[in-house]
């Protein structure tokens, strides 16, 4: 895992996890880095889109619906899509259904229960190379 708002010294593509379950967010973060990813980790939307405006480097965003704070994750997917057009996202969920119109375009929804290689393998679909 990365600082919130340093770059990284490593060449590994930089992906935003935002989940607000602490098992589910170490183990998701292992698979990514397992994957050749670098993470950023946090629980909040809120605390998601600041860090987004810290860090150009982020070419990523994997994030669970329900989530800490008062943004979920679809308003969150939503308002990074305007903010960076060109950003593969995730949005993952066990609760949620995959409403399109809540969906940006390009998204991914996955469905709980999955694996973090399912996970993984949504996000480096979506990555340009």
């Amino acid at each position: 895992m990365v600082n919130e708002t340093t770059r990284s010294d490593d060449d590994r593509p930089v992906i935003l996890l935002v989940e607000d379950e602490a098992l589910t967010i170490m183990d998701l973060g292992d698979v990514l880095e397992d994957g050749g990813y670098e993470t950023v980790q946090c629980a909040s939307a809120e605390r998601a889109l600041g860090i987004l405006q810290a860090r150009p480097d982020i070419c990523g965003l994997i994030t669970d619906v329900e989530l800490s704070g008062k943004v979920n994750g679809f308003d969150l997917a939503n308002a990074v899509s305007e903010a960076r057009p060109t950003l593969p996202i995730v949005i993952v969920s066990g609760r949620a259904a995959p409403d399109p119109e809540r969906i940006p375009a390009g998204a991914r929804f996955i469905s709980r229960p999955c694996t973090g290689e399912d996970i993984l393998h949504q996000i480096q679909s979506l990555m340009p190379c």
